[in-house]
């Protein structure tokens, strides 16, 4: 059992999470889990319990939330006590028990690896992924959020300025910016933040988009502080203009953990305009080797938190896994950084619900004995398809989890995607996998192969190079929004695709995830969640998680407020990334432009657009676009017709568009 304190405060055993309904003993656990292992004086407690204003009664009500906060550990066996101290009272935890030391203990430990950026930047992230949404957001004590959730605030922030710093400083400008969008537009006057972001949209190559984010950042400075930009920012302006060589990046900010600096390894900051760099590398190749990690699109980033994030999308490997190392580069090549590898241990899925006659195929078909003949080192293939947000890897992870005990080598999860959304290459893909299963022990080993974005990513994986009869290779399960057909016609393989879930299994998510007390008090607005939602996994993840941090709203109320916009509010507000709008926007990025134009047009048009005829005045959208976008996992096969557009996509194109239009309207 450990408690939870970085985002809304919780009890969790395992993937079993209980929300604490806002109360009095609420604030005081919070405020002894702030300060643990220390003696924290009753007067303090009680300031935190009840404000400054305290009832003459504060000192004996203080006495019974210590004893309501004792029965609620007996009653969900935490064996931590709370202990009566000479003129207060006292906690005892260490970092596996409670976030907010297993936090500063990573970061700490992060702190001793400056010798190694990419251990470095592996421990903070792991110690990032310990934040869980929008700090005590179910404590309601005027005092704690005054006083010490600005506090937490900044220790994160140090941290992801750090690894935004060893992000810059490896060269992968393109996953520092997947952080720097988003950090930017939630603290748009930390303005370290803002260096960071021009120094990466520079060394990406993108000189024009690091001056339109300075003249942004003076304009909110000038107009919301009257300020002028600090003179950092004012030299890395001049030196973007003058197409100054930056030298090579290298973190510069400090650490803070728990107050206490900690000082950096020395680093080459970049070069004032006046100053000529003495060992500079070729300008041209360095720009070229940024430009190749920079983020392709302009869609809601990917967090690491972030990610993150959740888990979001440049994922860290889950606590205790040892993620594979990518191959060195040969003697003589470029000295430029290797991306770290992104392959991990298959991480477990907290609170699957639904898909049963899915899971069962799939495991079936995964248990299944391998084909005999000469081909039976072939691969093992199985593609779970469907549209972005469908549910596709989250099928594929729990499936794996229930044969792990078939594959005795191991099962990997391989990231086919960069964490700025891009298609890893084939050749760098499979380096990383034969490493992999060079380093896996006996027995066969199971692949899941994530967000493939074109079969020749992954042919080169499913090609037999062995000889005949030297026994099945490994299972693959591929996960891809596209359809794939001709990588199941030229190599084989089973074809799952997914759809939304059913009204019975979206109710089921609710139980499972809100718990069933909830729920069931209020079944009908339920169901009107899980409509207003589309019966959408994604959109129904991202509603369950804002309103575990809102435990004391009612669903009817929620259903209320959800219908008025529902596009606007499935996004969660500390992760601007982590939202419905968002994944789309990075599904259309994906699209060719016709086909994106084409896909606009037909989500603005009346529903006939799908049909064989089409309207009158228009024709029919012809059947190759259509099932092209329909490989997409755009359209869903009907009834009604051929084709359609989940309502939620076809109200966030029509959003967009009107968007659009009102911003170029003229004055």
């Amino acid at each position: 059992m450990r408690f939870q304190l970085l985002g809304p405060l919780a009890l969790a055993d395992g993937p079993d999470t209980v929300v604490l309904q806002p109360s009095k003993p609420a604030n005081l656990l919070a405020a002894l889990l702030l300060h643990a292992n220390s003696p924290v004086s009753a007067e303090y407690l009680q300031r935190a319990v009840w404000g400054e204003e305290q009832p003459a009664t504060a000192r004996a009500a203080l006495q019974t939330c210590v004893l309501r906060l004792r029965r609620l550990f007996s009653k969900h066996g935490v064996t931590t006590s709370i202990e009566a101290v000479p003129g207060g009272y006292r906690i005892t935890a260490a970092p596996p028990t409670l976030d907010l030391l297993g936090f500063r203990d990573r970061v700490r430990r992060a702190a001793g690896l400056d010798r190694d950026p990419e251990a470095e930047l592996c421990a903070l992230r792991d110690a990032l992924s310990l934040w869980q949404g929008s700090l005590l957001a179910n404590v309601r004590s005027v005092v704690l959020h005054r006083d010490e959730v600005p506090r937490l605030a900044e220790e994160r922030l140090r941290a992801v300025e750090r690894v935004c710093d060893l992000l810059l400083g490896l060269g992968r400008c393109g996953e520092a910016l997947v952080d720097l969008w988003t950090a930017t537009r939630v603290h748009p006057g930390h303005e370290r933040f803002h260096e960071q972001l021009i120094e990466a949209l520079y060394r990406s190559g993108r000189q024009s988009q690091a001056l339109a984010e300075y003249r942004r950042v003076k304009g909110f400075l000038l107009e919301e502080l009257g300020v002028d930009p600090s003179p950092s920012l004012r030299r890395l302006e001049l030196a973007v203009l003058r197409g100054e060589d930056l030298g090579p990046a290298g973190p510069a900010a400090p650490r803070v953990i728990r107050g206490e600096t900690v000082p950096l390894p020395a680093a080459r900051p970049f070069l004032a305009p006046d100053a000529a760099p003495s060992t500079a590398p070729d300008a041209a190749s360095a720009t070229a080797q940024a430009t190749a990690s920079a983020m392709p699109h302009g869609a809601s980033p990917a967090v690491t938190p972030s990610g993150p994030p959740a888990p979001a999308q440049g994922a860290t490997p889950a606590q205790g896994a040892t993620p594979v190392a990518a191959p060195a580069p040969a003697a003589g090549t470029a000295s430029a950084p290797v991306a770290a590898s992104r392959i991990e241990p298959v991480p477990a899925v907290p609170h699957f619900t639904g898909r049963a006659a899915e899971t069962a195929a799939l495991t079936a078909r995964l248990t299944a004995p391998p084909p005999p003949g000469p081909e039976d080192h072939r691969p093992l293939t199985v593609l779970v398809s469907g549209a972005p947000g469908i549910g596709k890897s989250a099928l594929a992870q729990h499936a794996a989890r229930l044969v792990r005990d078939a594959f005795p080598a191991g099962q990997l999860l391989v990231r086919m995607t960069r964490a700025d959304g891009e298609p890893r290459p084939a050749d760098e893909v499979a380096a990383d996998v034969a490493a992999a299963l060079a380093a896996s022990g006996d027995g066969r080993a199971l692949l899941i192969l994530d967000d493939v974005v074109d079969a020749d990513q992954v042919r080169p994986l499913l090609t037999p190079k062995g000889e005949a009869g030297a026994g099945p290779g490994p299972a693959v399960v591929v996960t891809s929004r596209m359809g794939l057909g001709g990588l199941i016609a030229t190599h084989g393989g089973w074809v799952q695709r997914l759809t939304t879930f059913t009204e019975a299994e979206s109710y089921a998510l609710l139980l499972t995830a809100l718990g069933a007390e909830r729920v069931e008090a209020e079944p009908r607005a339920a169901h009107r969640l899980a409509a207003v939602c589309g019966h959408f996994p994604a959109a129904l993840r991202i509603l369950t998680a804002r309103l575990l941090t809102r435990p004391g709203l009612r669903l009817s109320d929620a259903a209320a407020w959800l219908g008025d916009d529902p596009l606007a509010r499935l996004t969660l507000t500390d992760s601007p990334d982590h939202s419905v709008a968002g994944l789309f926007d990075r599904a259309l990025g994906r699209l060719d432009p016709r086909l994106s134009a084409a896909f606009t047009h037909l989500a603005q048009g009346p529903p006939t657009l799908l049909d064989d005829r089409g309207p009158e005045d228009e024709g029919p959208v012809p059947e190759a676009v259509r099932e092209q976008l329909a490989d997409a996992g755009l359209l869903e096969d009907g009834p009604p017709g051929p084709y359609r557009i989940h309502d939620l996509l076809r109200a966030h194109v029509r959003r967009t568009a009107r968007i659009r239009d009102r911003r170029t309207e003229k004055v």
